[in-house]
């Protein structure tokens, strides 16, 4: 870090709202400055659960949370405060918390966080388990689905749970997947009095845990690769769909990365776009489809693959482009006009990237085109596959695909 750089510039020592993590066994593992904030406290939000954790004699007003949680946190942040208030949050509020919610409603310079051993760090000091080397997935708002992603041989999971029914779900998602032999912890009321644990195998666990609880699982069962290039029947589609080859290809000079949008125009199974997902953990796509048999199958197979929370599914080029988020990387496969091609480039973000795959000859004129007039790079590709001939076998040639992949510069000229 540079020297000229204060490490406090933006650590306010007050603020506007206070956020205090605090865990199952309440108030007594608070530090005394965290108690201290909340004992001169004038209003406290938080869970039912939570606001149950203090003491009587805490003289502030108590707020619950009402549902929808985020209707009432925009409320709040909308609202002009008088004095500061205070936020009650489950372990470290800054992992899967509120206090991340609160820091972008606010800004990191309203805001002040007394952190407290999360659940995971719980779970990982009493399964011996090294915290840096397991993934940590949050199903608390996430469909059980988007375990999916995260499942192969060797992986160390901790899964933070939205209830009680969770262990039920994920335990059906590991013997649906493969992974039923799969060692399975079920940890309840971390930190608390009534802290217990109960293991067993996925395809064995039964039990009743509290609604707070941690699931631990060490994965055993097929290897799953993230590299790009899925099995053609990894996916339902009508025919509509780049074939394994092309995809892996397709997906590689999409150069996918962590935090960035992609717009899939025309995409059929949805394949390219869930492959994308696949391979970030914050990357999101918006599909475009004009067709309703296949738009569900783009939803299908993005539930099937775990990544259907970061998929948001439009209609019709170019109709749906307008208004879509701005889009870092743009994937043109069904669907290719003139007007597509001038919308997804004007769209598309300073540095962002394109690409487009023809298939016949209409559409191998509209990407000669824009590469006449954006610059970038022009492949074709042919595939060959060896199939019977007779009783001997041959080579078939698939269509050759013509890919344009270009990048724009601030001036929206190409790099």
């Amino acid at each position: 870090m540079s020297p000229d750089i204060p490490l406090t510039a933006d650590i306010p020592v007050t603020a506007d709202v206070v956020v205090v993590g605090i865990g199952a066994d309440g108030w007594r593992s608070l530090s005394s400055i965290a108690r201290s904030e909340l004992s001169e406290a004038l209003v406290v939000y938080g869970s039912k659960r939570q606001l149950a954790l203090l003491p009587d004699d805490i003289g502030a007003t108590r707020v619950p949370w009402r549902s929808p949680m985020s209707a009432h946190l925009a409320e709040l942040a909308a609202s002009d405060l008088d004095a500061p208030v205070h936020v009650l949050a489950s372990g470290d509020p800054m992992f899967h918390g509120v206090g991340t919610s609160l820091v972008r409603a606010f800004g990191a310079e309203r805001v002040r966080v007394f952190a407290h051993p999360s659940s995971a760090t719980l779970a990982a000091a009493r399964l011996g388990w090294d915290l840096a080397s397991t993934q940590v997935v949050s199903l608390v708002t996430s469909p059980v689905d988007a375990l999916t992603a995260h499942l192969t041989d060797g992986a160390a999971l901790l899964i933070l749970s939205r209830d009680a029914t969770t262990p039920a779900d994920v335990a059906d998602l590991l013997v649906d997947k493969g992974f039923e032999g799969s060692p399975f912890t079920v940890l309840s009321d971390l930190g608390a009095d009534t802290e217990r644990a109960h293991a067993g195998r996925a395809d064995t666990w039964t039990g009743a845990p509290s609604a707070l609880n941690v699931i631990a699982v060490d994965c055993v069962g097929p290897a799953r690769s993230r590299a790009p290039g899925l099995n053609d029947d990894d996916f339902v589609h009508r025919g509509q769909i780049t074939k394994r080859p092309m995809r892996a290809l397709t997906v590689s000079a999409l150069r996918p990365a962590e935090g960035q949008t992609l717009w899939d125009v025309g995409a059929g199974a949805g394949s390219i776009g869930i492959e994308w997902l696949r391979l970030t953990r914050s990357g999101r796509v918006v599909a475009f489809e004009s067709d309703a048999e296949r738009a569900a199958d783009v939803l299908e197979n993005a539930r099937r693959h775990g990544v259907a929370d970061r998929l948001d599914l439009r209609g019709a080029a170019p109709a749906a482009l307008t208004g879509a988020p701005k889009p870092d990387t743009v994937f043109i496969g069904g669907g290719m006009t003139a007007d597509v091609l001038g919308i997804a480039w004007r769209s598309l973000v300073s540095g962002g990237r394109i690409v487009a795959n023809a298939v016949t000859l209409e559409t191998e004129r509209l990407v000669v085109d824009a590469a006449d007039r954006w610059g970038g790079e022009l492949v074709r590709v042919s595939v060959e596959r060896a199939a019977p001939l007779g009783r001997s076998t041959a080579w078939r040639p698939a269509l050759p695909i013509v890919q344009w992949t270009a990048v724009k510069t601030e001036t929206g000229e190409p790099a």
